[in-house]
This record gives structure tokens, sequence and C-alpha cells, in this order.
């Protein structure tokens, strides 16, 4: 194909990449005598619908783009030759080396390197997802991220490349996605077809942790969906905690932004804590208000569950057992050993009775914590009727907020007010990013410091 002139203007120099259906080539712009890159998409046996919409929503997106990192599009026409027809988009070619050619080749980065290619990246996602409407790459991985020639301690000019998967939101509301991506750098949400712009985050991150370890994300273990890269990365706790916020499986705990995660990245959390949730976990039920002078928590009942299925089940055998054998005891034996049968079976019967609250409390009953410019008080309710509240505090007392990680899903939210303390959790029906959110309200809003006694990947990685 060397030399054949495309679009009457456009002399091939060689093929840079190939894909079904798809050509990426290296041509010369024979009116300016400039290299250009020209991509092919062309019609034949192995031609899907699909990849003609992503064609024409790359040429539509580079249209509207303007950066210095990103290639810039020249040209569009259709292809109609005796190889048959099709598509061409012509861009802007950069002279550079991809990431991906730079690993294979053996070369190693530095935490400061990956650091700078970081902030770069992020500052290009910055301008991508501040577009209206949001651009979001959908494909950023070591082969589409490009490095021009470094000079003294700079890693080089940082580019972002082929937008073949880009999806803009306003696409997405406007009708179906097609799932595009590369295994391993690929958000959990992108697999279900929901993408949105901390998506493109988890991509970068998992491109991150292949520059520190060497290794494709695919191939480094994974536990509860997160890629467990620690052991292979030579980095510092700072930047690995990082690391692991970008590449956070869950949406509701993952940064939310370009702009946040270049802030954390540049400002890291102090020691000891651990990144946030800033917003309400999706499907909490949990009803928080608050204004200036007051903070108000509602945490629904618990509902029904396998476990409170089964101990209900449980409870009805053992009650039913207890009142026969009270039964017996009270009307079947002699009178003066019937006491003595009675009181025995006082024990079982508190078991019982405990069983019966337990259940209702779990179906029925909710806590409420409210604080205002005085004090703090909690109350739980069942049916209306406050049957344990812990007495009032002074707001002026409290002193901290400690999140606690229990093991098996539970978590509690500990707030001291001097030596007493209101908690909040702990039984597994409320969710880690839940108290997580739960505790940054709280924090922000009485201007006191969070602790955390273990921190939730810490946790979750040793376990």
């Amino acid at each position: 194909m060397d030399s054949q002139i495309l679009g009457d203007r456009y002399q091939v120099q060689q093929q840079l990449a190939k894909k079904p259906g798809r050509r990426t080539l290296l041509a010369r712009d024979l009116q300016t005598q400039e290299l250009v890159v020209v991509k092919l998409l062309s019609f034949g046996s192995d031609f899907e619908w699909d990849a003609l919409k992503l064609f024409e929503r790359e040429v539509e997106t580079l249209k509207t783009l303007s950066h210095t990192s990103i290639p810039r599009y020249l040209d569009y026409f259709e292809l109609d030759s005796a190889n048959g027809k099709g598509f061409a988009l012509v861009q802007t070619y950069i002279a550079a080396t991809s990431l991906e050619e730079h690993l294979k080749a053996g070369r190693s980065f530095s935490e400061s390197e990956v650091k700078q290619l970081a902030k770069a990246l992020l500052e290009i996602l910055t301008y991508l997802h501040g577009r209206q409407p949001p651009v979001i790459h959908r494909d950023s991985k070591p082969s589409n991220i490009l490095l021009g020639e470094r000079s003294g301690n700079n890693v080089g000019q940082v580019y972002l490349v082929d937008f073949g998967s880009v999806q803009t939101l306003a696409a997405r509301e406007g009708g179906t996605m097609t799932i595009v991506g590369t295994y391993g750098y690929m958000p959990p949400e992108q697999f279900g077809d929901r993408t949105v712009p901390a998506s493109d985050l988890y991509s970068l991150g998992a491109t991150l942790v292949t520059l520190v370890t060497g290794i494709h994300p695919a191939d480094l273990p994974q536990k509860d969906g997160r890629i467990q890269f620690e052991q292979q990365a030579n980095i510092s706790p700072e930047f690995n905690s990082w690391l692991r916020w970008m590449t956070e499986p869950s949406l509701d705990r993952r940064l939310g932004s370009a702009k946040e995660a270049l802030q954390a990245l540049e400002q890291p959390p102090a020691k000891n804590t651990a990144p946030l949730v800033v917003k309400k976990p999706f499907g909490s039920k949990i009803s928080l208000i608050k204004d200036e002078d007051s903070l108000e928590i509602l945490m629904p009942r618990k509902g029904f569950s396998a476990e409170i299925v089964g101990l209900t089940v449980y409870a009805i055998a053992w009650n039913s057992f207890v009142v026969m054998w009270t039964g017996i005891a009270v009307f079947s034996v002699p009178f003066g050993v019937n006491i003595f049968f009675a009181l025995f079976s006082l024990p079982f019967w508190g078991a019982g009775i405990s069983m019966v609250w337990h259940i209702l409390s779990t179906l029925f009953g909710r806590v409420w914590l409210c604080l205002d410019q005085q004090q703090i008080w909690q109350t739980s309710e069942i049916f209306g009727f406050n049957y344990k509240q812990k007495r009032p505090a002074l707001r002026q007392d409290i002193s901290r907020l400690q999140l606690e990680y229990l093991g098996d899903s539970r978590s509690r939210l500990i707030i001291w007010a001097g030596t007493q303390k209101y908690e909040l959790g702990g039984y597994g029906h409320i969710t880690e990013p839940e108290l997580e959110w739960i505790a940054h309200e709280l924090g922000d809003w009485l201007k006191v410091p969070i602790q955390f006694n273990q921190l939730p990947y810490v946790r979750k990685y040793k376990e």
C-alpha cells in the first residue's frame, strides 16, 4: 500500500496499526508536505455498524477539540477505490513514542516520572471532561499515551491519542451505548454500559499501575474487584494510597473528577487519614438534613434479611419450647417442685424475649442522631415510642470523630463528646461508604478531625 495516494492528497508512507475493518496509516500531505495520520474504516465482510457509529463520533469529537496534547482534526472524506469503500479521518501526526513501546523496550519509570505523567494526563482529562457535553475517552492505556523527547528531569511532552472509543454524555443520554475499552484498564461500570468522567480516572490509574509495576493490570492479583499491586510497586505510601483511590472499583468511593484527583496528588491527605466519599452513596436510605443551626440523621430500619428470617424461625421454635416447658412445669408437676421448674425456665424466657425484641427492633426500629448549636443527643424508637435515649452532651465537648473498620464488612462511627460517645453502624446494614459519607458531613459541619483506627484498604488487603 506504500505510495498509494488517498483522497488525491495523502501519500501513504507506512501502516501503523491494523484491526478488523480498520487501519491506521502514516501519510504525507502532498499540499503541505507534512506527515499526517490517516485512519481508515473499510466496508467489508467484517464490517459492523457500531464501528461506523464510533468512527463518526471520533470525527465529530476531534473537530471540537483544540489542545496541544491531543491530535488535531485535519480532514475527513469517503473512499471509493478498487481496493474497497469506506471513510478516512486525517489528523496531525505526533512524532512521539507510546508508553507501551517504552515498556517493551525495557524502560522503567521512577515515581517522580510517573507523577509527572499523571499530572499531565489529568490536565488533559480536565480539559476533556470540562467540554460541553463532557468528552470521555474510555480507552486510556499505555498504547494510547505518547511521550515526546525528555529533557533534563522532565519526563517529556505527554499526549493522549486514539479517540476511537470516545463517548460524550450527550450521546449516552440520547440513545444506546457501545461497550468499548481494553480489558484490565476498564472500570467495572464500563462493562455495565455505564460510563462517567470518573471512568477515565480508573483507566488512568490502571495505566499508572502498569508503569510502577511493569505488569499488565489483568495479570496482577485481584480481591473484591481491586487490583492488588502493592507488593510489586516500590513507591511511597502516599502515592500508593492515591493509586488505590484512582483504581477503586466502586464509583461511590473513587475520586470524582480529574480536578479532584490532581489536587489529591499534589496535596496528599494527612497521614492516618483515608479518602472520604463526599457525596451520598447511590441507593442509600439514610436521611441527613443540615443547615447552619442543626444537623439531623435518621438511620432507617434494617429490614428483612436472611439472618433475620433465620432468627425468626429459631425464635418461634425456642419460645414454643419454653411455653411448653413452663406449662408442663406449672400444671403437671407437684406443687413446690413446679415452682423450682418455673424459676428454672426464667433464663430461657429472657433469651426468648431478647430474640423477639431484636427481631422487632431490626424490622421496625429507627435511630435518630441530632445536633444543634448547644448539644448532641441520640434516640432509638420503635412504633413511635422512644425506648433508648442517650444522655445529651454539649456540642462544645465534641472533640473528634472515630471511624472504625471492624472486618466482615462491618464498620462504625463514634462521636466523642468528652467521655461520652455516640455510635452509628456496627451491625453491617450500614455500608462503609455510607458511614464515610456521614463522617465527612459531620466533620465538615462540626469542624472536628476524623480519625481512623485502620485504613480501609489496609483492612481489605490484609484480610
